[in-house]
């Protein structure tokens, strides 16, 4: 699978986009919940009134806050505030100094709010023995500075050991009081806080969005060329195979390869950018965002990640070994799918319905079997992750409640670690998400590279020859031998002949004497096993493939055309060729007759495969469509088997004088249809076992007489 990000070599710009998109998306993703404990824990519970440090206070109150600081402490808060008529305000402030100045005020105003308590001043004024109407407050400003930095410690020592958000509750109490005193409105505070809040909130959300959307489009860009990329390479690649590599697969399996797996893996880098990626960031940064918040609960966090690892793991450990045979059942139902589309005549004519339907059925079966335990065995995924998750919730509530009760956590702290934990168990789960699709894509993706991996066993030469232009239209076969990829015995053994331009050579001999595997070792489909053949004097081992097969005019035992028109067939070897060029070549292929007689005339449709036109038809068409090349050298491998007599002759007799110019190689079964060649090579298993003109072969070969004798009468004999 990491093979397939080298595939992405010209998308590295969307990547790095993408990463920081997702930064941005995770950073205002891990800020909400710190919003939301704000809003409860400020906006509601403390007024709007986030801390300790009083944006205006009057005179006589910090004057009474001075007497519960030392030296020190009211020479800080003397630098940040400025005193005007009667009021104190403070310079904007910088965070770090706000944290100090918090600290200062909230024991002083905590201190001040517990002398105020009437228990408190009746306890006190005992102790100073105060003569009634005397106020407290007063008479510890008028205490000598010993005497009240002692009352002080003593005071800061059960401060110290109060909860911190004891300390802040008593002091935004203080600061309410105070407030109220100078007329302001708290009201208009605390809504102004909590709606600045909301803003602050709609506008990360509406940045979550954008980000969003705009890493989900680049992950669908990148995905879709990776998609393409791909697909093209496996073309170009399946394309430059010869028969050996193609044995290795099946063309069912090319196709699904092609398609299915290359849509895998397109899947996958989709969800991987959006997914895969972000996951880690939000984790990391819930976790950090956890320790900032509440750190006496990460253990919770721990048993969330261990409980999900182990349940992640069974899973895999149970589906795993199916996904490598989801893929191979695909193909085979491709296979078999293929196999009974293609054949549906022949099925017909025998009666295999039945059969094929039952045979479908068992590969469907098969597959839809291992697809149902797959998704069963991920089913269970699903529920038990929202079990994890509710019962961490409930873990967290639970503990948190205590904290509460004690002073040491605050409402909105436990909400936002509750939020942080469920975007670290989602970042795993999402991950966990991803790891079902990831194992299949897995496949596909080695499945895909096997096919790219491929070595190739014929390739252009590093340093090609090309023919002298003197020589053109010579095939010379110096001692030929060849045997198929892993077979131990030869097809063809010690072939030697030449043709010369303008030449008609025919090959003729009983089925299976390697006829046609001859004439495909000219345009490279095979290379040799010994010796060479040479095009135009050049070894054709040493030419260009593609300056080899543009000299070859090539048409196959099997018709083979392609969905467009008859046109649009007829150029498939010359786009170039002029209408009248076409036409010639029609004419001597015997087409124009069928031609003429459609609708449409040349640019009448063609089915996929020439099902729409007759076995002799395609053949014909095939033929024309060589013609119209104007090549070198022609090859017709039993080209002619699907004619009747007449239109054979006539055929052999117009292309006799289209290709005097050039070479002929012709693959026969009828003795009719090679009687005239130049040169007639009789093949019998493989070996040469007779060579000349129809004439001489008559009487030097008996294999050929044989032949002859089986499909030409006596009388035919003696007159040809």
């Amino acid at each position: 699978m990491l093979r397939m990000f080298r595939e992405l070599k010209g998308s590295y710009r969307y990547i790095v986009l993408i990463f920081a998109l997702l930064f941005g998306q995770a950073f205002c993703d891990l800020a909400l919940p710190s919003y939301t404990s704000d809003i409860i824990n400020v906006g509601v519970q403390q007024g709007g009134i986030p801390d300790s440090v009083p944006d205006q206070i009057r005179e006589e109150s910090m004057d009474q806050l001075f007497l519960f600081m030392d030296s020190d402490q009211q020479e800080e808060v003397k630098e940040y505030y400025i005193l005007e008529d009667g009021v104190y305000t403070h310079e904007k402030l910088k965070d770090e100094e706000r944290d100090s100045l918090n600290t200062i005020f909230g024991k002083a105003m905590l201190a001040v709010t517990s002398l105020q308590q009437p228990e408190t001043q009746e306890a006190l004024a005992q102790q100073m023995q105060l003569p009634d109407g005397v106020d407290v407050m007063d008479a510890i400003a008028q205490l000598p500075d010993e005497a009240r930095s002692q009352m002080m410690e003593q005071m800061t020592e059960k401060l110290e050991d109060m909860p911190e958000s004891i300390v802040t509750q008593g002091a935004i109490q203080y600061l309410k009081n105070e407030y109220q005193e100078m007329g302001e409105d708290l009201d208009r505070i605390q809504m102004q806080y909590v709606l600045w809040s909301g803003i602050k909130m709609l506008l990360l959300a509406a940045l979550i969005m954008v980000a969003s959307v705009c890493v989900t489009f680049f992950s669908c860009r990148i995905a879709a060329k990776l998609g393409h990329d791909l697909r093209n390479k496996v073309y170009r690649k399946v394309l430059s195979f010869s028969s050996k590599e193609m044995d290795n697969f099946s063309t069912a399996s090319l196709i699904t390869r092609s398609t299915n797996d290359i849509q895998q893996v397109q899947m996958v880098f989709t969800m991987l950018f959006r997914i895969v990626l972000y996951a880690p960031i939000l984790g990391i940064g819930g976790v950090l965002k956890v320790l900032n918040t509440d750190a006496s609960m990460t253990w919770i966090l721990g048993i969330a990640v261990a409980a999900i690892l182990i349940l992640v793991a069974v899973l895999f450990w149970v589906a795993m070994p199916k996904f490598k045979k989801l893929q191979d059942l695909i193909d085979r139902l491709n296979l078999v799918s293929r196999e009974i589309l293609t054949g549906i005549p022949v099925i017909r004519a025998f009666s295999r319905e039945k059969h094929e339907e039952e045979r479908f059925e068992e590969a469907n079966r098969r597959l839809t079997k291992t697809n149902l335990f797959v998704n069963r065995t991920m089913t269970f995924m699903m529920p038990l992750m929202m079990l994890i998750m509710n019962g961490i919730s409930v873990l967290i509530i639970y503990t948190g409640a205590h904290s509460i009760d004690t002073g040491n956590m605050q409402v909105g702290d436990m909400m936002a670690f509750i939020q942080y934990a469920m975007q670290i168990i989602m970042s795993f789960l999402m991950i966990t998400m991803m790891s079902i699709m990831l194992p299949r894509a897995g496949v596909a993706a080695n499945r895909i590279l096997e096919v790219l991996d491929t070595p190739l066993s014929i390739e252009d030469p590093e340093i090609s020859e090309k023919p002298e232009e003197s020589e053109k239209g010579t095939v010379v076969f110096d001692h030929v031998s060849f045997a198929y990829p892993g077979a131990e015995e030869e097809v063809l053994s010690d072939i030697t002949f030449e043709a010369k331009k303008g030449e008609t050579v025919a090959f003729i001999g009983s089925t299976g004497s390697g006829k046609s595997t001859l004439v495909n070792l000219i345009p490279r489909f095979f290379d040799v096993t010994k010796g060479s053949i040479r095009v135009d004097g050049v070894d054709i081992r040493r030419m260009e493939l593609k300056d080899l097969r543009d000299r070859i005019g090539y048409v196959p035992q099997k018709g083979v055309l392609f969905s467009g028109t008859i046109d649009s067939n007829l150029r498939y070897g010359r786009e170039n060729a002029t209408k009248e060029e076409l036409e010639k070549a029609a004419a001597i292929a015997q087409a124009t007759e069928f031609i003429e007689q459609k609708e449409e005339g040349m640019e009448s449709p063609i089915a996929q495969g020439g099902s729409n036109v007759s076995g002799g038809q395609k053949q014909r068409l095939s033929i024309a469509r060589a013609i119209a090349k104007q090549p070198e050298i022609y090859i017709f491998d039993d080209s002619f088997s699907a004619l009747d007599f007449k239109t054979d002759a006539a055929l052999r007799k117009a292309l006799k004088e289209e290709t005097e110019e050039a070479t002929t190689l012709i693959v026969a079964q009828r003795i009719s249809t090679i009687l005239h060649a130049d040169r007639i090579l009789v093949l019998d298993e493989g070996k040469v076992v007779g060579m000349g003109t129809h004439r001489e072969l008559l009487q030097s070969c008996e294999v050929y007489r044989q032949i002859a004798q089986s499909q030409l009468s006596q009388e035919e004999l003696d007159h040809e």
